[in-house]
């Protein structure tokens, strides 16, 4: 099951660095980072019987860490017009 998930992990590593196209793709890239990690987080929890509390903490701050990046990517589109990163670098908005 390690395998599985570092392997799912590493995929979405992967992903956020090729990617660098739309902010949006990075997001949902860095999201899917945060859900495996949850995902390790928990069966590493579990199989050590120790308490959930902290799985719930963790949980709440990756909730933030991702209406953080959306309402970043809702001021960009407001303000630039679009989500592609090549032309907010030249652009300078």
């Amino acid at each position: 099951m390690l395998i599985y998930l570092c392997f799912m992990f590493f995929c979405g590593v992967w992903v956020f660095c090729s990617n660098r196209g739309h902010l949006l793709i990075t997001l949902l890239s860095l999201e899917y980072i945060v859900l495996v990690n949850y995902l390790i987080l928990y069966y590493y929890f579990y199989f050590f019987d120790y308490e959930l509390c902290f799985v719930v903490i963790f949980l709440t701050f990756s909730v933030c860490e991702g209406v953080l990046g959306l309402s970043l990517l809702v001021s960009m589109i407001r303000s630039c017009g679009n989500d592609y990163l090549d032309n907010y670098i030249m652009l300078r908005c």
